[in-house]
């Protein structure tokens, strides 16, 4: 468990959970769920000294529930949201070999590599509680970002007129508030997923290649079925992280007028920051849909390339019946076992007959051909 405290120009790590609230700023205590699980006592206590209410003890097991999907919920005196993670686990890296070269058992182990772990997000007036799965980044990326923030934003260089330099403070884009917080982490790990859609766009493709391979032959529809689920259950949980935040929206809409303007235009950066997030989950679900729709026609394009293989072969074949037929008619009226029939008793019938079967089949041949029942359109 790690506890910062964060003003307008500064960022610092606490050693532990203080007694009463800083005057100024805010805190951040950012949990793994286990750990969340093992301090509640404390935590609730001191939630109670900082704000005066705890969490409701429905909420404490929903951020306990690793399966929850992501929603939005509320009290009078905090809100919650839970938000449910699109990343590439952390075996995912071994995957990337390169751009061009994959095999179907690295599709297979790109989407068991999935990770949709929920993390949780408690927002009172000046503390922001957050419970991360275990091998979660989000906190150590925030914390070691927020310190850099202020490290590298205390002062910059300027070169003047006369060559000399000036050194100026260059302002902090701290966070403002615990909702702002917030909303830099949701937009954080929406961000994410680009690494996730990079490994399944390309796993995706391996599959699509060995589905129209040279070899005409594709033997791993449990793979495919597989991906085809995977991206269905992408598809759910993007839209929760949608229906998620819009009630969050709607809870921000709520909030009583203020006449202050400094906190009107920070309410109003929220909206943004709000829509903006909303805008990327969009985008998110798009591509998951477009993923989706490109593996669902790339099966329909391979039976159409199989029937259309049939389709071809069926036609070959029923060329050289309609070529070897009337040869087979000939030869079928010269085997009937009457004296009468011409040519029968010639020295020379023989070559006769061979010649208009000869002629028969070139023509015929020739015909097809020229109708490209023998050959393949293009």
């Amino acid at each position: 468990m790690r506890v910062f405290h964060i003003t307008a120009e500064q960022f610092a790590e606490l050693e532990a959970l203080p007694e009463q609230i800083p005057d100024s700023g805010y805190l951040w205590v950012g949990s793994a769920r286990r750990e969340f699980e093992v301090h509640a006592d404390a935590l609730q206590s001191a939630l109670l000294r900082w704000t005066g209410g705890q969490l409701v003890d429905l909420h404490v097991s929903d951020l306990l529930n690793n399966q929850l999907p992501s929603h939005f919920d509320y009290t009078s005196w905090y809100d919650m949201l839970v938000f449910r993670r699109l990343a590439a686990g952390a075996d995912s890296k071994a995957l990337f070999v390169d751009d061009e070269h994959g095999t179907l058992a690295t599709a297979k182990l790109a989407l068991e590599s999935i990770d949709t772990n929920p993390v949780g997000f408690v927002v009172f007036d000046r503390v922001l509680l957050t419970v991360h799965p275990t091998d979660c980044q989000v906190r150590e990326f925030f914390a070691s970002r927020l310190a850099q923030m202020v490290q590298g934003a205390e002062v910059r260089g300027e070169r003047r007129n006369d060559g000399r330099m000036e050194r100026r403070s260059a302002p902090l884009r701290l966070p403002t508030s615990p909702a702002d917080l917030m909303l830099r982490m949701v937009n954080h790990m929406v961000d994410g997923y680009l690494e996730l859609r990079r490994l399944l766009t390309r796993q995706l493709g391996y599959l699509q290649e060995a589905l129209f391979g040279a070899s005409g032959s594709f033997n791993h529809w449990n793979l495919l079925l597989e991906s085809r689920i995977a991206l269905h259950s992408l598809e759910d949980t993007c839209e929760d992280q949608r229906s998620a935040i819009q009630e969050w929206l709607d809870a921000l809409a709520e909030w009583p007028a203020e006449t202050d303007p400094a906190v009107q235009r920070e309410r109003e950066l929220l909206r943004l920051r709000s829509r903006d997030v909303q805008e990327h989950i969009e985008r998110v679900l798009t591509h998951v849909r477009r993923l989706e729709s490109s593996a669902e026609t790339a099966v329909q394009m391979h039976f159409s390339a199989q029937g259309n293989r049939t389709n071809d072969i069926m036609r070959t074949l029923t060329v050289l019946t309609a070529i070897f037929l009337p040869l087979n008619l000939v030869t079928g009226f010269f085997g009937m076992n009457f004296e009468g029939l011409p040519l029968i008793h010639s020295a020379r019938g023989f070559w006769i007959v061979f010649v208009l079967m000869l002629i028969l089949g070139v023509g015929l041949s020739t015909y097809f051909w020229r109708k490209r029942y023998l050959r393949t359109n293009r």
